[in-house]
């Protein structure tokens, strides 16, 4: 890794993420169009907006008083008579009664609703962002395979050229029979590992539109060849700010304050709640007093006198609430991890790439053209130059693969550090803007 040197960390993130913009906005407009359908149509991550949605209207509900309860009954009507009027006790009666929590309890409540609910929108943005990141991490697979497939092609073309050679100078008595059949038996194999990245093609090609939403079987255009930025990251600005821009850190978070608050809850449990009522009682007029109407109001409580079950409520919200602090710095050396390998990940695959291409296939190329040119004056042997042409071969592949191991490292790099949750901010608000 290359540090970078700024004086101050604001500086150092404007680079970064003006770095990573740069990345992200060179991508071809097939994996932006991809992105943005996986976004639309990916059904795992609909669900799981879904849901929160969903969640977000329990915050309402927690905060609610429950409802009044109304009662309209007879009161000490005579079984012999059955009737309102024979005793002075007799009559109609309407009551309503409320139940009002102690104070903090409905407050605590919505609270506990209100982080469940920033927990399952915290836990969809982060999905999204995973999602982008897988679909990127296919895209790449695939063109890899791709360009492998056509440097595999090509190769069997040329061992084809080489069979025939082998065959005609054989035949004039001026090859061996063993060089036919060692060119055929490289052939083979090359056609053995085309058919292996054909299926391999294949079965990326079917995950990649699954995750977008796509039918399988739904072909995809040409990909073009990404070129690759020569600027440095920085490994502690990146696990440093992760903690603010990645959203699942926010949602561990929401899920700390939501057992605070379910202690808070289950500590006020041991006051008890009241029950406000008042009622009218409507008495016959042919009574002997007259029959004047009662009035009647009251409060009842509960008695909270068994400890030991508000005692083990709290005890259950302590117990969560050290989990949720074990899963926020579980989480925290999880993302520092992965942040870590793909940035190692990305620097090998960059200093890979470059040697590569300024090095070893040009020097390669180099040795398999004078190889062929001094095995046609009959100089080296066919074995050597066979050796050349398999040895530029598996340079070129490994090119390739450095080159889409770069990208793939980038796109679970943006992922893990959540740089791409900011540049989504970004993007969005561009598009704000320009409306």
């Amino acid at each position: 890794m290359i540090p970078i040197r700024m004086k101050t960390v604001s500086l150092l993130f404007a680079a970064l993420l003006f770095t990573t913009i740069q990345s992200l906005a060179a991508e071809s407009s097939q994996l932006v169009q991809l992105l943005e359908e996986a976004d639309q149509n990916n059904p795992e991550l609909l669900a799981a907006r879904d849901r929160a949605e969903m969640v977000s209207f329990k915050e309402d509900q927690a905060n609610s008083l429950d409802d009044p309860m109304l009662g309209v009954g007879l009161i000490n009507i005579p079984v012999d008579e059955f009737n309102t009027d024979s005793t002075p006790m007799s009559g109609s009666t309407l009551t309503l009664a409320q139940k009002f929590p102690f104070p903090g309890k409905l407050a605590a409540r919505g609270g506990m609703a209100k982080q469940r609910a920033l927990w399952y929108a915290n836990a969809y943005q982060d999905a999204r962002l995973r999602l982008r990141q897988q679909v990127k991490d296919a895209w790449y697979r695939l063109l890899f395979q791709r360009q492998a497939i056509e440097l595999t092609n090509q190769n069997i073309d040329i061992l084809d050229d080489f069979i025939r050679l082998t065959e005609t100078r054989y035949q004039v008595g001026k090859g061996l029979q063993q060089n036919v059949l060692k060119a055929q038996v490289e052939r083979s194999k090359l056609y053995d590992k085309l058919l292996d990245l054909q299926e391999k093609e294949e079965s990326t090609l079917a995950e990649l539109n699954n995750l977008v939403g796509r039918k399988t079987d739904q072909p995809l255009g040409e990909q073009p060849i990404p070129v690759l930025g020569h600027d440095a990251l920085a490994l502690g600005e990146l696990q440093g700010g992760a903690q603010q821009r990645r959203p699942l850190f926010a949602a561990y978070r929401s899920l700390i304050d939501q057992f605070k608050e379910q202690r808070t809850l289950a500590k006020l449990n041991y006051k008890p709640d009241f029950n406000v009522w008042g009622g009218y009682r409507w008495r016959d007029d042919n009574l002997p007093d007259g029959g004047s109407d009662f009035i009647s109001a009251g409060v009842t409580i509960n008695l909270p006198v068994y400890k030991r079950r508000l005692n083990a409520a709290v005890a259950e919200a302590d117990s969560g609430l050290r989990m949720a602090y074990q899963r926020y710095q579980d989480f925290g050396t999880k993302v520092d991890l992965d942040i870590h390998r793909s940035l190692t990940r990305m620097n090998e695959a960059m200093a890979q790439t470059e040697l590569y291409k300024t090095g070893i296939i040009p020097q390669a190329d180099q040795t398999f053209k004078s190889t062929l040119a001094a095995y046609q004056v009959d100089k080296v042997d066919f074995l050597d130059l066979l050796d050349s042409l398999l040895t530029l071969y598996r340079y070129e592949i490994d090119y390739y693969r450095a080159l889409t191991d770069h990208e793939r490292g980038l796109a679970k790099l943006v992922f893990a550090a959540g740089l791409e949750n900011e540049l989504l901010k970004d993007t969005s608000r561009q598009s704000r803007e320009g409306q």
